[in-house]
Order: structure tokens, then C-alpha cells, then sequence
């Protein structure tokens, strides 16, 4: 988790000026600036950043439900944290992406270790994009299939 000593000096997220950032840049500023009470508290980590593949990681400790699997919910918040990223890059600067509609298909129990998941844009409209987003255990086996539809509101 990011604390207020982490973040940059009486800066805001809305600081962070996307279109003049490589990828590398972008994904260490929102880092640093932190993702948001929810995915800080499941532990995501960006690994990379743009409106075409944003990837991520979230450990499965932490985040299983009574059977000693990963929770479901937690592969919808990683799918739906991720998706919304990219489509925020997609949208910036006039617009901003806010979801609609998520669904998530769990394919494989996963016990330890991290998944990590991969955010794609299969449709960037003018008013709404759809990205599908893949996740993998550590053994890169796909353990969940998501899609996540948002709606580009003009700022």
C-alpha cells in the first residue's frame, strides 16, 4: 500500500498527465499515487500501462474465500481495476471511462502464489468500450476470463 509520504508533493492523481507519459512512466505515477482504497487493500500492482494492454498482478493470500481458493469477487475487482485503467488512458484527456456492466467466468481454483491479469480493448467507441481481460496463475495457466464494459463520459 502507498502511504501520503509516497505520493508526490501536493499533487492529485488528476496531476498526472497521461499523453505526455511512456507507458514505464505511467504505470510507476499511478503507482505512486495509488489505485484506490479497494485494490490497495487486495494488493494489485500494476506492471504496465496503456489504452492497448494493461497488466497487473494481485497475490491470492489475502484474498480467498472459506474453501482456501481465490475469491471470485477478488478476479471481478482485479478484471474491473484493470480494465477501467486502460480505459481511462483510452479516454484521457476529454473523457473519462466509468463501468457499466462486468462479468467474470472462473476457469481454475488457485490456492497461492499471485495472478496476474491482462486488460485488452476489444471495442473503444466513441461512448463506450468494452475491454476483455484475461487472468493467470503462476504457472501462466488462465484461471478466470472477464469482460468489462464502461461508458466514456465527456468531462
Amino acid at each position: 500500500m502507498t502511504s501520503s509520504a509516497d505520493t508526490p508533493n501536493n499533487k492529485k492523481r488528476a496531476d498526472i498527465n497521461m499523453s505526455e507519459l511512456s507507458p514505464l512512466e505511467l504505470t510507476k505515477a499511478l503507482n505512486a499515487f495509488g489505485l484506490g482504497e479497494l485494490a490497495e487493500s487486495m494488493g494489485i500492482e500494476l506492471i504496465e500501462v496503456s489504452a492497448q494492454k494493461t497488466v497487473g498482478t494481485m497475490p491470492v493470500i489475502g484474498n480467498r474465500q472459506p474453501l482456501g481458493l481465490l475469491n471470485g469477487g477478488a478476479n471481478a475487482i482485479l478484471a474491473e481495476t484493470l480494465g477501467s485503467i486502460a480505459a481511462n488512458v483510452a479516454a484521457y484527456p476529454d473523457r473519462v471511462a466509468v463501468g457499466i456492466d462486468i462479468n467474470v467466468t472462473h476457469h481454475k481454483g488457485v490456492k497461492e502464489g499471485k495472478v496476474t491479469a491482462i486488460a485488452t480493448p476489444a471495442h473503444l467507441g466513441k461512448s463506450t468500450g468494452t475491454y476483455l481481460i484475461d487472468i493467470f496463475d503462476d504457472k501462466n495457466q488462465k484461471t478466470a476470463s472477464a469482460r468489462l464494459t464502461v461508458f466514456f463520459k465527456v468531462k
